[in-house]
């Protein structure tokens, strides 16, 4: 259940996603609830929660100025709370979805329902065009260092995000796939809120690995791709 830290050389640090609160390295039903630590066992030991390791990393958790949420789901949105000086960036259809979902859609109001600097973006406002492979992009600070990129399937109200780095790109896909197989074989999850939405935008990140085969691609739920990447991307 990753979360992505971003050094931005005009916003500052931002984070793509929010990760699990750190309270669950305490006990999960503090942040899950009592009955999804039984339906999907999650650990997370101190020393792993999104603030301890930022700490790490000389940052506070009061310095993050924005967090790009891909979606809302519990495992991504637990940890919100633990930015409150944030402005959170998410689509405006997933925002309405979770507001009137709930467990069993995934969402948990308790994660997102703060007197915090929601910001909500709308791919289908007029003059939204694409980028690439991508139906579907937004250019978040004007300047191309940072696009999101609607794609829905996992979720209605999904998106990812391509970060510009020196020479090449690197495309965090979220839950649009899990695991670098589901590029490579087209595979699509049990759970999957759209699987229609899914294939095609599957299809989208396909068509951009294949034009470009340089770039790095972290997906949402891959361990094992994981232990391969480099701590840090410049």
């Amino acid at each position: 259940m990753p979360a992505f830290l971003v050094e931005h050389p005009s916003a500052g640090q931002i984070l793509v996603d929010s990760g699990l609160h750190a309270s669950v390295a305490i006990d999960p039903r503090i942040s899950l609830g009592r009955r999804q630590p039984r339906r999907l066992p999650v650990r997370l030991s101190a020393e792993r929660a999104l603030p301890a390791q930022l700490r790490d990393r000389g940052i506070d958790a009061q310095q993050i100025a924005v967090v790009v949420m891909t979606h809302l789901h519990h495992d991504h949105a637990s940890g919100i709370a633990q930015f409150p000086n944030a402005t959170f960036v998410v689509t405006s259809l997933e925002w309405r979805i979770a507001c009137a979902g709930g467990d069993k859609q995934g969402y948990r109001h308790a994660h997102f329902d703060h007197p915090l600097d929601w910001r909500t973006v709308d791919y289908a406002a007029r003059g939204t065009g694409g980028h690439g492979s991508f139906n579907r992009a937004l250019d978040l600070f004007g300047d191309g260092s940072v696009r999101l990129l609607f794609t829905p399937g996992h979720t209605r109200g999904h998106q990812s995000v391509l970060l510009r780095l020196a020479g090449r790109d690197l495309l965090l896909t979220g839950d649009a796939v899990y695991t670098q197989r589901t590029i490579d074989e087209g595979l699509v999850p049990i759970y999957c809120a759209d699987q229609h939405l899914y294939r095609r935008s599957l299809g989208e990140i396909q068509g951009n690995v294949a034009s470009h085969p340089g770039d790095l691609v972290i997906c949402g739920h891959d361990a094992e791709q994981w232990a391969q990447l480099q701590p840090v991307y410049i």
